[in-house]
């Protein structure tokens, strides 16, 4: 009867602990499950991240494929412009993609034209002095301009190939005097340098001279320049990321992409485009007038130095 008592105690003991070990088990498995969502809570709010272009617009005014009240293309001065994110005005065409960390211009073709050209534009224009467009700078005084960009989306064509836009410029200016010299009626001098995208590719623009013993006030009319044969620079940038950089010193341009190849341009034309104060263009100067197409600009970095 001891024997059978003692191995019923045994049995039991035995069942008590089996639960315990058990109930133990579950805990800890309950306890490693819930450490697993936390952390992948901690990795979903950590992709979350907001980012931001690292661009300071102080001194740059805007131009948007908008109308304002007079019946021209939308223009957004400093320190206006610095409330890009919550300016109604601005906010369809000039936006940040927190997820990538880039400011996006968006362009279309609308009425919002500027003087001289038949295309729209969302693109930045340089103010050395906020709000002011009559200080400018020359190729004398030297300027530098980098950015990091990319295209984000464009539409195609009727024969199946993508649109090309304007990313950069810099835009010749009349002083008063030059411009009252010449009877002519506003500031607008020639484009020095244009920057496409175009069709994958990075395409450069400038203007020479028709005349080369053309001086002093014949070097002011617009008719005085041509359009040079362009050029292509071989990296094919697609749709990635890639960096531009303009140096201008007297007498000599640079265009470097991507750090490693280069386009200069020096000699009797950039001489003579001494004559010129001159301002930086960046964006997305759209260059379609079909009808549903558009671009978007996604720069990342923008930096501007004299």
């Amino acid at each position: 009867m001891k024997n059978i008592r003692k191995e019923l105690l045994v049995l039991l003991l035995s069942i008590i602990l089996s639960g315990n070990v058990a109930c133990h088990a579950q805990k800890s498995n309950v306890s490693d499950s819930d450490i697993k969502v936390e952390n992948k809570k901690k990795k979903k709010k950590k992709k979350k991240k907001i980012k931001l272009p690292n661009i300071d617009l102080s001194h740059w005014s805007v131009t948007t494929p908008e109308l304002n009240k007079k019946g021209r293309a939308m223009n957004i001065e400093p320190p206006e412009i610095l409330n890009y994110a919550t300016d109604e005005r601005l906010i369809p065409y000039m936006y940040n993609d927190s997820t990538s960390g880039a400011l996006v211009f968006y362009s279309f073709p609308s009425n919002a034209t500027t003087a001289n050209t038949k295309y729209t534009r969302s693109e930045l224009r340089e103010q050395m002095v906020p709000g002011d467009n009559n200080t400018n700078w020359t190729f004398a005084d030297g300027a530098n301009m980098k950015g990091k960009l990319a295209m984000g989306e464009t539409t195609k064509d009727s024969e199946g190939k993508y649109h090309r836009t304007i990313i950069m410029q810099i835009h010749g200016r009349l002083t008063n005097e030059q411009r009252d010299l010449i009877g002519q009626k506003d500031n607008n001098a020639p484009p020095i340098l244009k920057i496409y995208w175009d069709k994958g590719k990075i395409r450069v623009k400038t203007k020479v001279l028709k005349d080369l013993s053309a001086t002093g006030e014949a070097l002011l009319h617009e008719d005085a320049w041509d359009d040079d044969d362009g050029f292509n620079f071989e990296q094919e940038v697609g749709f990635r990321k890639f960096t531009l950089e303009v140096k201008v010193s007297e007498g000599k341009m640079v265009i470097v992409l991507n750090n490693n190849e280069y386009k200069v341009y020096e000699g009797i034309h950039m001489r003579k485009w001494g004559v010129f104060e001159n301002y930086f263009k960046a964006g997305n100067y759209f260059q379609s007038r079909d009808e549903g197409s558009y671009s978007k600009i996604k720069y990342y970095e923008l930096e501007v130095t004299h």
